[in-house]
């Protein structure tokens, strides 16, 4: 009678098959962690595409799906794709970013922004984005018009509100979210936060 040997190693090489085939057929849905590759553009004055972004398969875009905070329509434009589909899809201004809001342009006293004491004229130029907290705890980024004696102009809009968004990409891969990620709202681990 043959003697019949267990050979784990076969069984370790069948498990890693198994997961990365089960991957492949999984689909994007809610709670599931998406690893995508992209190009964002805007249309141009011209009609061409104006690429302003490439994220390559290198250092992908890693996000729990709903749980992103990216627009509701970038979700919903890759919902029930799989790992590599290709998506090509344009979101309007408005399902994006939204128009700009002139009430978000507001003038700030210059001694907020002081560092014992001191101003901080490296950061206090046009155009730089600074965090900054309002009085119930949010954080938002604010980009820096104007410097003057004793007043700084931000503009707290989205960089990208008013321009429609064009994205065309690959799905890399898709795996369920953790109880973990879940619970902190983002992705651990490869791609992710490190805690």
């Amino acid at each position: 009678m043959a003697k019949i040997i267990f050979e784990k190693d076969s069984l370790s090489n069948y498990s890693r098959r198994f997961a990365k085939n089960m991957s492949k057929l999984m689909q994007i849905k809610p709670n599931s962690v998406v690893f995508i590759s992209y190009q964002l553009a805007f249309p141009g004055e011209n009609g061409e595409a104006e690429v302003v972004e490439i994220v390559d398969d290198k250092e992908p875009m890693v996000f729990i799906h709903g749980l992103s905070g990216l627009p509701e329509a970038f979700e919903a434009n890759l919902l029930n794709l799989k790992v590599n589909d290709t998506f090509d899809f344009t979101i309007s201004a408005e399902d994006a970013y939204g128009n700009v809001d002139p009430n978000a342009v507001i003038s700030l006293p210059k001694n907020i922004f002081q560092v014992d004491g001191q101003n901080p004229d490296d950061i206090l130029q046009v155009g730089n984005f600074i965090p900054m907290t309002d009085d119930q705890g949010n954080r938002m980024q604010g980009m820096v018009v104007s410097v003057g004696p004793e007043n700084v102009m931000m503009d707290f809009n989205h960089p990208l509100a008013e321009k429609d968004l064009m994205f065309n990409g690959t799905v890399l891969k898709i795996r369920e979210a953790t109880a973990d990620e879940l619970a902190h709202g983002h992705v651990h681990g490869d791609g992710g936060v490190e805690h």
